[in-house]
């Protein structure tokens, strides 16, 4: 693919979101225009003018670009997403197109490593019946002992994570020091084995599932990947065990999972993702004692425009010096 010098270059940067962390600041753009001066770089802070923009723009930094946008985008080559999941952009036109696409993997792997340490342990102490206690009033020493299930250690539980990527790598190196027998399922039954102590080809999730203490959820949106967990395999998990989703709602279906959470089928559930974001008022799930929200906040950090910004610039000198780029994006897959 030509890739026209920084002179004869246009980088269209735009992300809006509601949540006002996923917008980038505008230091972001000056960071790229101070490296190329020469290139023309647009920031746009909505999505109004974006018409306008497209059909002169070489480089896209941006969330999402709809058919009819990209439509518009003649001399478009290369769209960096600056979120991990890429599902938003994986329609027929943009995956035959040529284009290339690269994504934020390993930007988010450190705070959600931590997030998902702390709803482990959030889980297994019953740090929740703990808060509702507390906002009774009530020292609650000999109910929480007394509960179905008793606050545990983590040291010697299986812990499976579905999906070790830059995310799963991450926890497994922070929950090893804990002592919990890490197991993996990945599409080749493949892991590195300084990190994960069994590893399960996708073929035999089920296998993992009914054997797992903690179950943590952080495999790509893929059509593969909707409604991984549906009735079926979620019946699969043991009564004992915890269910941890911090990738996409979709890769559980909800419907079956608020009604194996109100028979009690398996312990609970800690959620920072929804199918429906945000998780709409009269979900049963705001109600239930055995889940823990999060309103998808485990990718939050202060660091984040730090990382995403690096990212960015190391793959602006890749392209401009006719380099691989880092992250791209197997269209075939969609991740």
């Amino acid at each position: 693919m030509n890739r026209p010098p920084p002179a004869d270059t246009k980088l269209l940067l735009c992300v809006w979101h509601p949540f006002t962390l996923w917008r980038p600041p505008a230091n972001v753009a000056a960071q790229i225009r101070r490296r190329w001066p020469e290139m023309n770089v647009v920031h746009l802070p909505t999505y109004d003018h974006i018409e306008d923009e497209l059909p002169d723009t070489d480089i896209l930094v941006g969330f999402s670009l709809r058919p009819n946008q990209f439509s518009l985008a003649r001399k478009l080559k290369w769209i960096h997403a600056t979120a991990a999941g890429v599902g938003q952009l994986m329609f027929p036109a943009l995956r035959s197109s040529g284009v290339i696409v690269t994504n934020a993997r390993g930007i988010h792997s450190i705070p959600m490593a931590e997030h998902i340490l702390g709803m482990l342990i959030a889980l297994a102490r019953h740090f929740p019946a703990a808060l509702r206690y507390q906002l009774q009033r009530h020292w609650a020493q000999q109910e929480i002992w007394d509960l179905p299930l008793r606050p545990r250690e983590l040291h010697g539980q299986v812990l499976l994570l579905i999906g070790f990527g830059a995310i799963g790598r991450e926890i497994a190196r922070r929950v090893r020091s804990l002592g919990m027998k890490i197991w993996t399922v990945t599409r080749t039954g493949q892991a590195d084995p300084s990190l994960a102590d069994r590893a399960f080809s996708a073929s035999h999730l089920d296998e993992a599932l009914s054997q797992a203490d903690f179950v943590v959820l952080a495999a790509p949106e893929t059509p593969e990947t909707h409604h991984l967990l549906d009735a079926r395999r979620l019946a699969l998990l043991k009564p004992t065990s915890f269910l941890i989703n911090v990738a996409r709602g979709t890769l559980i279906d909800e419907p079956a999972l608020v009604a194996a959470l109100q028979r009690r089928s398996f312990a609970g559930a800690a959620l920072d993702v929804a199918e429906d974001e945000p998780l709409p008022p009269d979900s049963p799930l705001w109600s239930l004692d055995n889940v823990f929200i999060t309103p998808h906040i485990s990718a939050v950090s202060e660091f984040l425009w730090d990382r995403q910004t690096e990212l960015l610039l190391e793959n602006l000198d890749r392209w401009f010096s006719g380099r691989e780029l880092l992250n791209q994006v197997d269209l075939t897959r969609g991740y």
